[in-house]
């Protein structure tokens, strides 16, 4: 099959322009809206299934690079939260439309959040979220609380740590990026994103433990909230079941 080209879209930030990869989907409203995990990229396996399905639907949907990843410009390592949450709130407001559904895989759980937030009161505020083992605080809660002493000075001092990976080649955790991430976190006041939120949580999950959700849970007060477990689900959720799940979860949070 034939893959589509990507498309290109310049962040402008205070330190210059960040050029994007992108692909749109054009379709009836509200664009639904893929932010990808950790070394993620816009064409894995549940962005490109959710683009199939918004293709058989006639729904609208984009999907996109955060800098560092994919096709987009810019060295990985050199990225933090910050970088990414300008990344996605910038094409949110260019290029999604009014009241978009954002879906969060991962450290896309997190940023959906934290653009939830950013983007409150404008036309660009999502109508729902849809969250995939989100790594709310991952940084600190699952990065950082799971390192030696050894290798928190390694970070420290040498300001990145190699770190051995499931999924690939093993990736650089930087100081930068810790200390970033810190000062995005979420836990310890409540969270409140403006709309209805659906958490989707494997129970095998070695990367996200499902507890990580539920505690997440705790910070939504007062929105109306909906908690999957899959007691079998490992962390990519990527098996045709949790593919039909995800598809299933995100029809039913652009029709309410």
């Amino acid at each position: 099959m034939n893959q589509p080209n990507a498309q290109f879209f310049i962040n402008e930030t205070a330190t210059g322009g960040r050029r994007l990869a992108y692909l749109p989907r054009e379709g009836r409203s509200p664009t639904v809206v893929w932010l990808g995990g950790f070394r993620s990229d816009m064409r894995a396996t549940k962005a490109a299934a959710l683009d199939d399905w918004a293709q058989r639907s006639g729904q609208a949907f984009l999907r996109f690079d955060y800098s560092g990843h994919g096709e987009s410009d810019g060295r990985f390592e050199e990225g933090t939260i910050s970088d990414w949450l300008s990344d996605a709130v910038s094409i949110i407001r260019a290029r999604a439309g009014t009241r978009p559904v954002f879906v969060g895989s991962s450290m896309g759980g997190w940023l959906s959040l934290l653009a939830a937030r950013t983007l409150a009161g404008t036309d660009s505020a999502p109508s729902a979220l849809v969250l995939i083992a989100p790594a709310v605080d991952f940084t600190d809660k699952l990065m950082w609380a799971a390192m030696s002493e050894s290798d928190r000075r390694t970070v420290t001092e040498s300001g990145r740590l190699l770190v051995p990976s499931a999924y690939g080649e093993p990736y650089p955790i930087t100081r930068a990026l810790i200390e970033d991430g810190a000062r995005h976190n979420l836990f310890g006041a409540p969270i409140a994103p403006g709309c209805p939120v659906h958490i989707l949580q494997g129970m095998q999950d070695p990367d996200v433990p499902w507890r990580h959700a539920l505690e997440l849970v705790e910070h939504l007060p007062g929105e109306a909230t909906t908690v999957t477990f899959i007691k079998d689900g490992d962390h990519r959720l990527s098996r045709p079941q949790d593919i039909a799940l995800l598809v299933a979860t995100v029809a039913g949070a652009v029709s309410a």
